[in-house]
C-alpha cells in the first residue's frame, strides 16, 4: 500500500481529515478510521470525510466517526468538503449540491468571503419514531421530562438528519457536557445512540451550547448541534429566526425559515497536507 495522503480542514475547533478515494488506493475499515483520528497516537481528528465519490454526474461523500461507525451527517463536515470540492476544482461554480447517505445536500459559497459556507440542513423533526426515542410512536418530545445519569431533565428530541437531545439549562459548560453526554448518548430511551446539547438562552438573538456526540464525544462545535439547539430555542419561542449560536470552538450563524428550512453559515479553515506513512495502517 502507498503512502496515504490526506488533507486536514477545521470548522470552529471540530476538525475532519478528507480522505480523496480519487488520489488515494485505500479501503477504509473501522481499525483505520479508529487509528487515524486517535490524537496522541495518530493524526488526530473527530472524523473522516471519506470522498468525493463521483457517479452518474454526482458528488458523494461518507462521513466517519472517529469510533469507526458512519455517520448519516455533519454539519461542520459538509461545510469543510465543500471547501475542499471548490479548491481542489472538483466544482467550478459557488453553489453546487453534495450526495450523502440521507440525499442532496445543497451547498452556497459566499463569493465575498469563500471561507464562509451557507448549507441548506433541511427541515427539523421531532416525530419520536424518525428521531428515534424508544416508545415515541405518535409522540413529540417536546420538554418533557426524561431521567439521565439519577437526575431529571426537560429534554426536547428532535432530528436534523442526526438524533439530538436539547437540555435547557441556566448555566452550560464543559464539565456537564462531559458528565452527562455518556448517559444521554446511550440511554436506553434512545436505541441508535444520541447527541447532547446542553443550551441557554442568551438573548433573542443568542445562544449558548456545549456538545457530546455519539462516536465522537466532547466537541468543541457542531453544526447538526447547533441547527437542532437553535430549533429548539425558536419552537419554544425564545429566539428569533436569526440565530447565532456560540460554542467553545466559535460561532455558527442559522437562519430558522417560516417553512422550517434550516440554513446554516460559517467557517472553514485549512489545516495543511497529512501524508501517512506506509506502514501505519498496516
Amino acid at each position: 500500500m502507498d503512502n496515504v495522503i490526506m488533507k486536514k480542514y477545521h470548522g470552529l475547533g471540530n476538525d475532519y481529515l478528507i480522505l480523496d478515494p480519487n488520489k488515494n488506493q485505500i479501503k477504509l475499515n473501522p481499525r483505520y478510521i479508529e487509528r487515524l483520528c486517535r490524537r496522541n497516537f495518530g493524526v488526530g481528528a473527530d472524523g473522516i470525510l471519506y470522498g468525493p465519490i463521483l457517479e452518474q454526474g454526482r458528488i458523494g461523500l461518507t462521513i466517519y466517526n472517529p469510533d469507526g461507525t458512519m455517520a448519516s451527517r455533519s454539519g461542520n463536515g459538509v461545510r469543510i468538503f465543500a471547501r475542499y470540492l471548490l479548491e481542489e476544482g472538483y466544482v467550478k461554480e459557488p453553489e453546487f449540491s453534495i450526495q450523502t447517505v440521507l440525499g442532496p445536500v445543497e451547498i452556497e459559497c459566499l463569493k465575498d468571503d469563500p471561507k464562509q459556507i451557507r448549507v441548506n440542513m433541511g427541515k427539523p423533526s421531532y416525530a419520536g419514531n424518525e428521531i428515534p426515542v424508544a416508545g415515541g410512536d405518535g409522540m413529540e418530545i417536546i420538554n418533557a421530562p426524561m431521567r439521565f445519569h439519577d437526575s431529571i431533565y426537560n429534554t426536547t428530541c428532535l432530528s436534523v438528519g442526526t438524533p439530538n437531545c436539547v437540555i435547557m439549562l441556566e448555566e452550560v459548560t464543559k464539565r456537564k457536557a462531559v458528565e452527562l453526554g455518556p448517559y444521554v448518548e446511550r440511554a436506553g430511551y434512545f436505541p441508535n445512540r444520541m447527541n447532547l446539547q446542553l443550551l441557554k438562552v442568551l438573548d433573542r438573538e443568542n445562544i449558548q451550547i456545549e456538545i457530546y456526540e455519539r462516536g465522537a464525544g466532547y466537541t468543541l462545535a457542531s453544526g447538526t448541534g447547533a441547527c437542532a439547539a437553535a430549533a429548539v430555542a425558536r419552537r419554544m419561542g425564545l429566539v428569533e429566526n436569526q440565530v447565532t449560536v456560540h460554542m467553545p470552538g466559535g460561532s455558527l450563524f442559522i437562519e430558522l425559515c417560516p417553512d422550517g428550512t434550516i440554513f446554516m453559515t460559517g467557517p472553514v479553515e485549512y489545516v495543511g497536507e497529512i501524508r501517512v506513512a506506509e506502514d501505519f495502517l498496516a
